[in-house]
């Protein structure tokens, strides 16, 4: 079997389970991480022989591919913003369109010594690190209620930001500790906002393997986490600090009243590169 060989074959046994564009794509990633290549050398190496011990690996990996298990989290990695993270089930896996959050915290954030920043509900870190290498002189504190998630955060951190401060909270009981009134600059947070009736659009994939916790609101009180984001907002950011959600994008003008209630100016909707809104933006008065 050829490097090439391996992800035509993996991408063909896919078939039953993905659109052909996808399963490449699929396949491309599990033979790079297979192999240790990037895109380009897999593409130059493609009529390489692969090892025995590599091939002996495939079976499985197909198998678990086959289940709708998505391929970051049988590969045990994800890929944000220039990082090589890990993920495992107790994490939501790192989504490209979250990398403009990060883009815009740090295109209306000028790096400067004693920068605080904020993330509530990390996960596996994406966003806080993401940040922490934005911003090098900033301090990062990042909280998540689930202590799996906290764990696989804290091993990416030592990897790519040693510095970032990580809690165990439940945000919609208490705050972070150690973070006086009015002192932070950025708070930044892609909470749960997946309404539970929008579960009959989402993939089995997504479904079945990540974190309920950190996906879904019930549909009575969709804009719950955001409530009371705008809340510790309006407690912890000093004059001038800015607050960054990520947001359902049915909820756009929802959520930033929400700000606006809590005296927040500068609040806007922002969308991505797609043109759907993506982020609430606003700077505490």
């Amino acid at each position: 079997m050829t490097v090439r060989g391996l992800a035509t074959d993996l991408a063909a046994a896919l078939a039953p389970v993905y659109a052909a564009p996808e399963a490449a794509a699929i396949a491309a990633l599990v033979a790079e991480h297979l192999l240790g290549l990037d895109p380009l050398q897999r593409r130059m190496r493609g009529q390489e022989p692969v090892s025995s011990e590599i091939q002996a690996q495939l079976p499985a990996l197909r198998a678990r591919l086959l289940a709708h298990e998505p391929v970051q989290y049988v590969l045990g990695t994800a890929h944000f913003a220039g990082m090589e993270l890990e993920v495992t089930p107790a994490t939501l896996i790192p989504r490209p369109e979250t990398e403009e959050l990060v883009q815009l915290v740090a295109a209306e954030q000028r790096p400067r010594p004693g920068l605080r920043v904020l993330d509530v509900g990390t996960g596996s870190g994406c966003l806080a690190l993401a940040l922490a290498r934005a911003l090098p002189e900033a301090n990062v504190w990042a909280v998540d209620i689930s202590p799996e998630a906290l764990a696989v955060a804290r091993r990416n951190a030592a990897r790519y930001a040693p510095g970032v401060a990580f809690q165990e909270v439940d945000i919609l009981q208490s705050r972070p500790a150690g973070l006086a009134p009015a002192t932070l600059d950025v708070l930044v947070s892609n909470p749960p906002y997946v309404r539970e009736s929008e579960r009959i659009l989402m993939r089995e994939n997504v479904l079945a393997w990540e974190p309920a916790t950190a996906l879904f609101v019930p549909d009575h009180d969709p804009l719950l986490f955001y409530r009371r984001l705008a809340v510790l907002g309006a407690e912890l950011l000093g004059p001038g600090g800015g607050i960054y959600l990520e947001i359902n994008e049915a909820l756009g003008p929802e959520t930033a009243a929400l700000l606006t209630a809590r005296h927040f100016g500068e609040v806007r909707v922002v969308n991505d590169l797609f043109g759907r809104p993506r982020v609430v933006r606003g700077t505490r008065r």
